[in-house]
């Protein structure tokens, strides 16, 4: 049987984002976070963190030193009743420094890989699924998987790169605010009808 997922990009939507950071003590979760997420395991969702960790490509640290994080992540939402299905990181960029990891991959986020990825592995059925994220390459690693997407428009997203694949389906402030639109969200087939209003109305995103 499979399930819908909900896909959370992990700086910045879910956790205070401090850049490179791998030691657990410096992890916060963004206020309201575990109580939206608790919302949302209730109502059926499985729960997945897919992260673009390209410290890893650039040197700042050992792939390794993720698993502490994995943990804290885990045991953080545990302790509010949230069990965390699985967390995929993509430790690739076409820059870095490390010739192992330095080059193109399908799971750097905007590629849809690591969805994909934890889709096959967690019976995850990406047309009734949500990833949520708050720059616009979450946006479009979400479509390109079939999601359908939040936008936590924070602040966070700079560049305002639009196109069909980078228009989210629901923007909100914060993760309690997308749990109440996705909670809300009508069927499908009402989406995809709400969807082409939306790209209708798409500069309103632009920020200028």
């Amino acid at each position: 049987m499979t399930r819908a997922g909900l896909f959370l990009d992990k700086d910045g939507t879910l956790l205070h984002d401090v850049p490179y950071n791998v030691d657990p003590a410096h992890i916060r979760f963004m206020p309201g976070a575990t109580q939206a997420l608790a919302r949302l395991h209730a109502a059926g969702f499985t729960i997945v963190v897919v992260s673009n960790q390209a410290g890893v490509a650039l040197g700042r640290f050992q792939e390794a030193d993720l698993a502490g994080v994995e943990q804290a992540l885990c045991d953080g939402l545990a302790a509010m009743g949230v069990p965390l299905a699985g967390v995929y990181w993509c430790p690739h960029h076409p820059e870095g420094v490390v010739p192992r990891y330095t080059v193109q991959c399908d799971c750097r986020k905007p590629q849809p890989g690591l969805l994909r990825r934890a889709a096959s592995e967690h019976d995850i059925d990406l047309t009734v699924s949500w990833m949520v994220g708050d720059i616009l390459d979450d946006v479009e690693a979400g479509r390109r998987a079939g999601c359908r997407t939040v936008l936590l428009d924070s602040g966070n997203e700079t560049q305002w790169r639009l196109s069909p694949t980078r228009l989210p389906h629901l923007v909100a402030a914060d993760l309690e605010g997308a749990a109440d639109a996705i909670l809300a969200a009508p069927s499908m087939a009402d989406a995809a009808r709400a969807d082409a209003g939306f790209h209708g109305s798409a500069a309103r995103l632009v920020r200028h």
